[in-house]
């Protein structure tokens, strides 16, 4: 068995600035037949997340890139996973890959049939960001009591449209921030109670305080930099941050000072501010996901996908994640 020919994106430069496409290589090689407890796996559909174009997060060079992949096994020698299961797993960029059974358990799931949703979910709202606006919210953040406030950026992407609805079915008032006037449209139809597009607002300080009269309790960063600063200023005493991202910093050509507010704010205001990886939780992802499903079927959570057709759109999905086009999850169907 095998005889089959896999090809996969290789980083073969570290990434300076926005990733440019000669920082990859397509590579195809033949992969052996398959030994006592293998089985292979065909992509079916790939995802591209912000965290790859850190060169301390993605592969080393000369490896494929990483990240999470929902495939069909096609041949199989592993009593566990027969012909025709589509599983999640985290295959990287690769058309196909070989799974060593007993080594991948933990690290390979089958997708349930029963849930009702696109195989593409268990890569977004059912997936590693749905996990991740799920338990960065209710673990860090932690709604206290219906009414507060949490304030989210990078509100329209796949992590923060589910964290402000989340948000809003534990009660809370939600305000988020994103970068054109048709995702604060999004926003809006998604039951958030303020919205704004902060490249066009005249002052971020002033937008917060007029969408946050009685200050922010929780705050969920995607974006890190002058925006985590200024937020910080607002936060009411024990505030708590989610730290979950640093968009606006990935492509930065020199990094940044510290943070640009008083340790005496933070003493003062007595904040709480933890960043996180979300696999910290990775027993507890099904049951996040069976609760998201039910909320999905009851129509309070919503989401939406940008979908790039094709294993050669890789670089163009990835890409898109940096300069602002896309709305929700982005996947690449293979």
């Amino acid at each position: 068995m095998s005889g089959v020919k896999a090809r996969s994106w290789i980083k073969v430069k570290e990434f300076v600035g926005l990733p440019k496409r000669d920082d990859f290589e397509i590579v195809e090689k033949e992969l052996p037949a398959l030994k006592d407890g293998e089985f292979l796996v065909e992509a079916l559909w790939n995802t591209v997340d912000p965290y790859m174009r850190s060169n301390e997060l993605s592969n080393k060079l000369g490896s494929p890139m990483p990240g999470g992949q929902v495939a069909k096994v096609t041949q199989s020698k592993d009593k566990n996973f027969a012909v025709g299961d589509v599983v999640l797993g985290p295959f990287g960029w690769t058309s196909h890959s070989i799974c060593d059974g007993p080594a991948s358990l933990m690290k390979i799931i089958k997708l349930d049939p029963t849930i009702p949703l696109p195989q593409s979910t268990a890569l977004g709202i059912l997936g590693m960001p749905g996990a991740t606006s799920y338990f960065g919210l209710l673990d860090i953040c932690k709604p206290i009591k219906e009414g507060e406030t949490l304030l989210v950026n990078a509100a329209a992407g796949a992590v923060g449209s589910a964290v402000g609805q989340i948000g809003k079915i534990k009660g809370m008032r939600v305000v988020g921030f994103a970068g054109s006037d048709e995702k604060v449209a999004y926003l809006k139809s998604l039951g958030f109670d303020a919205a704004y597009n902060y490249k066009t607002i005249p002052s971020l300080e002033a937008a917060i305080k007029e969408s946050c009269p009685n200050g922010v309790d929780a705050f969920f960063d995607n974006v890190g930099g002058d925006f985590f600063d200024t937020v910080l200023r607002q936060m009411n005493t024990f505030g708590r941050v989610s730290v979950c991202g640093a968009i606006s910093q990935y492509n930065a050509l020199e990094p940044r000072k510290g943070i640009d507010v008083s340790s005496i704010t933070l003493i003062v205001k007595q904040l709480k501010i933890e960043g996180f990886i979300v696999t910290r939780w990775l027993d507890q992802w099904q049951g996040a996901f069976k609760e998201m499903a039910q909320w999905i079927q009851e129509g309070k959570l919503k989401y939406r996908e940008t979908v790039f057709e094709g294993f050669d759109s890789m670089y163009d999905a990835f890409v898109s994640l940096f300069k602002g086009d896309n709305i929700g999850k982005v996947v690449v169907k293979i």
